[in-house]
C-alpha cells in the first residue's frame, strides 16, 4: 500500500507549481546570512550551470569542505533552507577563516537543479575557468560586496 502512495506523492511534487523567491524565503534559517538578492541569486545559479558544463563545482558538505581545507579557491554557495542547520553551520565559519567569498541562497532544490542534479544540494563551489570568466567575475564581485554577519 504505501508503495502506491508514493508515486502518487511524487507526481503532486513534481506538478506543485514552483515558489517564488518570496515564498522560498519563509522557509530560510536563522544562520542564512548574507543572502543573496533575487537577481544574484538568478546569476548565481547561471554560473553554477556553466560551471558545470565544464565540471568546475564542488557540490555536497563533505566535497567542499575537503576543498577548502586543500586551499582551493572560489565562490561557496550555500542553501538557506537546509534542516539540521548542523550539516553545514561550519562551512561560512571556515570560508571566513580562508577569506573565500560565499552567499546564502533560499532553495536547496534549486541549487541541486542548477548544477544539473535531480537531487537537492546544500553546499557548492564555483570554481573560476576561462570560459565563464566573466560571469563569475561579477558574480564575485556581487557576492563580495554582501554585508558579512557579524
Amino acid at each position: 500500500m504505501a508503495r502506491e502512495k508514493q508515486p502518487e506523492a511524487a507526481a503532486e511534487a513534481e506538478g506543485a507549481p514552483e515558489r517564488s523567491y518570496r515564498e522560498q524565503l519563509d522557509f530560510l534559517n536563522p544562520i542564512a546570512q548574507p543572502l543573496a538578492s533575487r537577481k544574484l541569486t538568478r546569476k548565481l545559479y547561471k554560473c553554477i550551470r556553466k560551471a558545470a558544463k565544464h565540471k568546475q563545482i564542488r557540490r555536497g558538505v563533505k566535497e567542499v569542505q575537503k576543498f577548502i581545507n586543500k586551499g582551493e579557491k572560489g565562490i561557496t554557495v550555500l542553501a538557506g533552507d537546509t534542516l539540521p542547520i548542523d550539516v553545514y553551520c561550519h562551512i561560512p565559519i571556515m570560508c571566513e577563516d580562508r577569506s573565500l567569498p560565499y552567499a546564502y541562497v533560499p532553495s536547496k532544490s534549486d541549487l541541486g537543479a542548477a548544477a544539473g542534479s535531480k537531487r537537492p544540494t546544500c553546499v557548492i563551489m564555483i570554481k573560476p575557468h576561462e570560459e565563464y570568466q566573466e560571469t563569475y567575475n561579477e558574480c564575485l564581485e556581487e557576492v563580495e560586496a554582501l554585508p558579512l554577519p557579524l
